[in-house]
Parts: structure tokens; sequence; C-alpha cells
């Protein structure tokens, strides 16, 4: 998380951020004429993008991705659902770059072998779930949507998306943006990483803190709302509950101690 802080320093790095943010929103806005739930999300496939400029640059994907949809925000869903959203993409997009590099250090991510494959996959269902959980965890406890009508949406759109045009991007883009010298790694000297010890702590609490959000949050709003995995039941009496949004307040402040550590 202090690259995420020190990268704004940088102007390279502050210029990559708004390009980040300009292509992430250019791509949204178009889209918002097809919502898969009206006002709050809709088809994108520039879910591709976050993933793809974490990849490439580091905390500067994470920043441009949370700027990024808020812009997009404004043109159809913005609402008080939006500080949720800034904050679930910039999650979205810090994930990709720093759990690859805690686990493959300087390695490419354009994998090879069948383990870098099942990595490469994990990070990005990482990435997605982290997203999904915090944004439906922010419109249930706003009383907008029960959590399971938009984490589990929001999951499995931006996986897929991410699964087949992030893949497709990132082989096409990532060996000219690396021989143009603009990669991350490239931009910002190298500083001492976290030992070990620390990078283990940080991903158990990542992995913990979205994959435990993600099934706590089902189980509580589909107990209390009696509704089915994507979306609400007859008595969606549970939208706002404040069991289920402190029930999920520590798996939240997992991810947050996560990514500081890593």
């Amino acid at each position: 998380m202090k690259e995420a802080l020190e990268m704004w320093k940088n102007t390279r790095m502050v210029a990559l951020t708004a390009l980040c943010a300009a292509l992430y929103a250019a791509l949204l806005i178009p889209f918002k004429a097809i919502p898969l739930i009206p006002g709050f999300t809709e088809i994108r496939p520039a879910a591709a993008i976050p993933i793809l400029t974490s990849f490439m640059f580091g905390p500067a994907g994470a920043w441009g991705s949370a700027i990024g949809n808020l812009i997009g925000d404004f043109f159809g869903t913005l609402s008080a659902g939006s500080l949720f959203g800034f904050i679930a993409n910039f999650i979205y997009g810090f994930i990709p770059y720093f759990v690859w590099s805690a686990i493959k250090k300087d390695a490419d991510p354009l994998p090879g072998k069948i383990s870098d494959w099942i990595l490469y996959v994990m990070v990005l269902f990482l990435a997605s779930a982290g997203c999904g959980f915090v944004v439906g965890w922010g419109v249930h406890i706003l009383g907008f949507l029960p959590f399971s009508a938009l984490a589990n949406i929001v999951t499995i759109n931006n996986f897929i998306t991410s699964l087949i045009l992030t893949t497709i991007l990132l082989f096409l883009l990532y060996p000219r943006v690396k021989n143009w010298g603009i990669l991350y790694k490239n931009l910002v000297p190298l500083t001492d990483k976290p030992g070990s010890w620390r990078r283990i702590v940080a991903l158990v609490l990542i992995f913990v803190g979205v994959f435990g959000g993600i099934l706590v949050g089902n189980l509580i709003s589909l107990g209390f709302a009696g509704g089915t995995l994507f979306g609400p039941g007859p008595h969606p009496t549970s939208v706002g509950s404040l069991s289920l949004g402190l029930s999920l307040l520590p798996f939240f402040a997992l991810i947050i101690l996560g990514l500081i550590l890593i």
C-alpha cells in the first residue's frame, strides 16, 4: 500500500493514472445503457481494463480503476454507493499486480506453465471477488440491494470478462509496453519488498477476507432475505440490516490490512 501512496510523487505514474482512468471511463460510459441491475451495474467489457493496467502499471492501474469508475458513475449510476464502488475498484486494480508479484516476484504475468495458469486464474478471481464483495456489502448497508443481488453478479461479470478479454489484451500489449520501458517496475525504483513471512500473512489475510466475506455475505443475505444466488427473494427484509453490515466488517478489515502489509 505504501507504493500506492508514494507513486503520486512520480509524474509519469500520475500521467499513467490519468490515462488508465480515462480509458476505463471511456469504455464504461457507452454500456450504461445496457444495465444488468438498473442504476447499479451494467454489462462491462471495460472490466478487463483494471486488471490489465494493474499488471502493467501497478498502483496507477488501481487508482485509475477507482477514479475511472467514479467518472463513469456520473453518467447514470452516481449514488452514495459510488464511495464503495471507488474502494471496490481500487481493490480490483490493486490485487492483480501486488498478489502476483508477492508470489512470483519479478516474473511477467504471461503464464506458460500449468502452475502459472492456475495462479493467474486464481488472481483474476480473487480480484473480481474482492470487488464484488465490497460493492455488494456497501449497497446492502445503504439499503439499496441485498448483498447477493450485486456481489455475485459483479464477481462473475468481472471474472469472465477479465479471463477472456484481459488475457488476450495482456498477451498482445504487455510485451510491447515492456519494450517501451513503461512498466511499473521500469518507471519506479525497486523498493525493499516485505519479508517472506509478511507476504504470506498478507496473502492469507486477503484470501480469508475476500472469500470469507463472499461466503458469509451470501449465507446471511440468502438466509434472511429468502433470496436466490443472483437476486432478492420474496422477502428482501435484510437490505440495510445491521447484522450483515457488522458481520462483514471484519472481512473488509482483513482485506485492507492485507493490502497494507503486502
